[in-house]
């Protein structure tokens, strides 16, 4: 999320709506007679439903004080633990079966897979505490900022709870209404969650065989490359190379890379003249650090939109496959991708 603003300033833009009831306000009231139109949701008991939700002030102050905002080297040491590389490459060894499945079938390698529910949710450990209804509620209502993106995911959350049988207030998320192992949002569970475990549901909270299966086919579905390169170490040097270079906001690959060696953009390992690639540059304490990034770096940022997402993801994994090497836990790990 890249809207920023001060915790007081939240509190005075949302202290006159969080004083109604959801069931009262019209814009709850237009939302309900949509689902009932659109979907055939029964109104009173979506009524019934709004009347039990309380606005939840902490989501608010949550959403304005993302990690993303923060630089790379203040970024990184988050996720790049010592803890969170040995617990990832004991998740690699302990879900073998699966993730090698879903390397097969997909094409995504086994120590990425993992890498991402150790961003995510430290394996499956920390899978949020806010009750995913009340937050989506939250966001759709009093943040107009994304209210309408957050009014089509509160539309997708009712529509998965009733297709997957599930008591719509009983579900637990992150802030933002991501679900789960994985940390889907609702509109990511429809379209994406596989049932791997073959147990005939998609239960991406208990099922850690189903939250691997999911994370493979939202990549592959998104793009991603088998056995491809995700991203390397560059060289800049000149004064053309700028107007190449992205920090925040994702980018695909677009330009050649012998097109950007004309330009002062060099890789530290040898790539072929027509692979494409962006130039994305990190901030540490000692100034930039460039990289360039392949099309499968462009499909993590699909699953969060930050280039620092997907380069912690993509480092994770890295060091994961390394201790997984070193220790013997996996011959996943050792096609080394």
């Amino acid at each position: 999320m890249s809207v920023r603003l001060s915790c007081l300033s939240c509190l005075l833009l949302f202290a006159a709506p969080l004083l109604a009831g959801y069931e009262q306000r019209p814009e709850v009231r237009d939302f309900i007679a949509t689902m009932a139109d659109r979907h055939g949701f029964s109104s009173s008991e979506l009524q019934g439903l709004f009347a039990r939700i309380q606005p939840r002030r902490e989501v608010l102050e949550a959403i304005s004080r993302p990690a993303e905002a923060r630089p790379w080297h203040r970024y990184r040491p988050i996720f790049l633990t010592e803890r969170r590389i040995r617990e990832g490459a004991e998740f690699l060894r302990h879900n073998r079966a699966s993730l090698a499945r879903a390397e097969a079938g997909y094409g995504v390698p086994a120590e990425l897979i993992t890498a991402i529910l150790g961003v995510e949710t430290f394996y499956g450990r920390h899978r949020g505490r806010h009750p995913v209804l009340a937050s989506l509620t939250t966001l759709a209502f009093d943040y107009p900022q994304r209210g309408r993106f957050f009014r089509g995911e509160l539309e997708q959350f009712l529509l998965l709870a009733r297709e997957e049988d599930m008591d719509p207030l009983s579900a637990l998320g992150s802030y933002a209404g991501a679900m789960g192992q994985p940390q889907f949002i609702a509109s990511s569970f429809r379209h994406y969650a596989v049932d791997f475990d073959g147990d005939g549901r998609r239960d991406i909270w208990n099922s850690t065989a189903d939250a691997i299966g999911s994370i493979a086919n939202y990549l592959q579905r998104h793009g991603w490359q088998r056995d491809a390169a995700v991203a390397v170490p560059a060289r800049v040097e000149g004064n053309e190379y700028g107007k190449f270079v992205y920090r925040k906001r994702p980018r695909k690959p677009a330009h050649t890379v012998s097109e950007l060696q004309r330009h002062g953009i060099r890789s530290v390992r040898p790539l072929a003249e027509d692979t494409r690639a962006a130039l994305l540059a990190l901030e540490t304490e000692s100034g930039p650090e460039y990289w360039l990034t392949f099309t499968n770096f462009h499909v993590i940022t699909r699953y969060n939109h930050s280039p620092l997402y997907a380069m912690a993801v993509y480092q994770l994994s890295r060091e994961i496959s390394a201790l997984a090497k070193e220790t013997g836990s996996g011959e996943l790990a050792a096609h080394g991708h």
